[in-house]
């Protein structure tokens, strides 16, 4: 007989691990979350938070959406990523990211009711870990996961207690292993992986130093200096990373992979921020040092049968495009609502058989895009003269030229210019946190044609209501006048059925079939003197079916199911799309 006994059992205490738990608990089913290490995060790692991942938080309640921006820093300050010689030196470019350009900006406005913000990883973790645990999820820390075994029944997994050096037995009907970039669950099960591990190495430095003259100014997350005097092939680009207006930091610099780690102490810490910083009389307050692997691979399947991975053990990629924590906790949005609903019965496993098939192919898209990013670095060491080599001088007189009054330093001042742009691919890319649609037995689409995107699909968020997309935002009314965003109408767990005047059929459907598969279904109408009103007409423009067709939408914001018009068999109808989605 097993020592402990739950429904979930959860392997790291991440962004992905916690919100699994917080999102469990919230619905409640039993789980225990596990942590080899003591505490949580000490660093703060991942930090860009997306406007995806704020609608989970928003999910999990107001309260958890507004301590999350209570500790962020906001939107406007993340600003215009600065390209320069160093901070205190001469700037070569900026260009403006995270939705602060003004048609940016607007597009965000239009998609969500959330904000991006950047919050650091060692104020996300603490709070999702809290609000999994005030709503009844055990944690156990210092304990390490050692293997598992798993039946037709369960799975029963080894432990160790770190401080007392015990093992203990967890039963558990299902496990997830958000354990990590060198994740043992993923390992158990020889889940499938495509890519390359270590293919090129980092440093983080994380200090603090009063920066504000250099950078108040022009408020960024994300410095990039380029001066020549690499140790890796005579190209000089550094990060100076904003952690906490204006004193708080974190440096990224790159090392040889084919050579030993360096050792960060204290004296090479203040050297590289010297450098970077433009300041030879710059005292820093070290706070830590750490090496790190850039990796490019990402789960092709990332389930076997009770056992599933997630976050970084499913998707080890870069920092690059801020998507490490969002896709992590979007991954446990996926899969949370689905594992209540088999646990309580409401489905058969198989719908468990969609969230691979959903997450997998957004692993691939997501480190895929992220090494992309880094080597659309490229065009600007070309624009500046930066590429290879290692004669500092020749490099700097190549930056130098594009001041020149010549035609061909006019050429490299536009080249400049195109290349800074072209980043936003990494720093402005809306369409990869915003675009995701599934396909799997859990979105059914009768036949219904995706619709094509009429732009970069990278760049813009294209709205639809096409079962296997996000439900669109757009704000409606209830009677007292206060308006609401159509994603707040659904989530928390249930399932939400959302029709208008002439679609009371499938009102009376939903409120019998909920009965008697003892679902959690909740109806919306949408239309004059109804729940709510649609005042501005935005609703109708965006729905895509008439006022009597609906919308069933999944615990997650996904549209699951939609009827263009109203139906004489909404009973059968509505019926047989909900037991194909939850596997009957």
């Amino acid at each position: 007989m097993a020592d402990i006994t739950t429904d979930v059992l959860i392997v790291g205490t991440g962004p992905a691990g916690s919100a699994t738990a917080a999102l469990l608990a919230s619905y409640g089913i039993d789980n225990l979350i596990i942590n080899r290490y003591r505490w949580l995060a000490t660093t703060p790692r991942a930090h860009i938070t997306n406007q995806r991942t704020m609608e989970v938080l928003r999910d999990l309640g107001r309260e958890v959406e507004d301590e999350a921006y209570m500790q962020a820093t906001e939107q406007d300050l993340m600003g215009e990523n600065v390209f320069c010689v160093s901070l205190a030196g001469e700037e070569l470019g900026r260009m403006k990211s995270w939705g602060k350009g003004a048609l940016s900006r607007a597009e965000h406005y239009l998609s969500s009711p959330c904000h991006m913000n950047d919050l650091p990883q060692t104020f996300m973790e603490p709070l999702l870990f809290k609000t999994a645990g005030s709503r009844g999820s055990q944690s156990r820390m210092s304990c390490e996961y050692l293997s598992h075994v798993q039946d037709k029944d369960g799975v029963v997994a080894t432990v160790k207690d770190r401080l007392t050096g015990k093992d203990f037995t967890v039963a558990c009907k299902y496990l997830v292993g958000a354990d990590g970039g060198n994740s043992l669950v993923a390992e158990a099960e020889k889940l499938p992986f495509e890519g390359k591990m270590g293919v090129g190495g980092s440093m983080n430095i994380l200090f603090r130093a009063d920066l504000s003259k250099y950078v108040a100014h022009r408020p960024s997350v994300l410095y990039w200096v380029m001066q020549p005097g690499a140790d890796v092939g005579g190209i000089g680009m550094g990060l100076v990373r904003m952690v906490r207006p204006w004193n708080e930091w974190l440096i990224v610099w790159g090392y040889d992979i084919n050579q030993p780690p360096p050792k960060v102490d204290a004296a090479m810490a203040t050297q590289v921020a010297r450098q970077l910083v433009g300041d030879p009389a710059l005292e820093i307050d070290l706070i830590s040092a750490s090496v790190w692997t850039v990796n490019n691979m990402y789960a092709t399947h990332m389930q076997k049968d009770r056992v599933f991975i997630m976050g970084d053990a499913a998707h080890r990629h870069p920092p690059s495009n801020g998507l490490g924590s969002n896709t992590s906790i979007q991954d446990a949005f996926n899969l949370a609502w689905k594992l209540a609903a088999v646990i309580k019965g409401q489905a058969t496993p198989k719908l468990l058989d969609s969230y691979s098939v959903e997450r997998a192919p957004i692993a691939k898209q997501i480190v895929t895009r992220a090494n992309q990013s880094i080597a659309e670095f490229g065009p600007i060491f070309e624009a500046l003269g930066m590429d290879g080599g290692v004669d500092h001088g020749k490099i700097q007189r190549n930056m130098d030229a594009r001041c020149d009054a010549t035609p061909a330093a006019e050429k490299q001042r536009e080249a400049l210019r195109k290349a800074i742009e072209f980043k936003k691919y990494e720093f402005d890319c809306h369409g990869v946190e915003m675009n995701q649609r599934y396909v799997s037995s859990a979105a059914v689409t009768d036949g219904q044609k995706e619709p094509a995107f009429e732009k970069d699909k990278e760049l813009h968020y294209a709205p639809t209501t096409w079962p296997g997309a996000r439900l669109p935002h757009v704000w409606v009314f209830d009677s007292l006048g206060k308006q609401h965003s159509t994603l707040d109408l659904c989530g928390h767990g249930t399932f939400t059925l959302i029709t208008g005047i002439g679609g009371e059929a499938w009102v009376d459907a939903a409120k019998k079939l909920a009965a008697e598969m003892k679902l959690d279904l909740v109806t919306r109408v949408i239309g004059p003197r109804r729940d709510f009103e649609d005042h501005a007409g935005d609703w109708a423009r965006m729905r895509e079916i008439s006022d009597g067709g609906c919308l069933l939408v999944r615990p997650d914001h996904h549209v699951g199911w939609r009827a263009m018009n109203a139906s004489k068999s909404a009973e059968k109808d509505l019926g047989a799309a909900l037991k194909k989605i939850l596997g009957h």
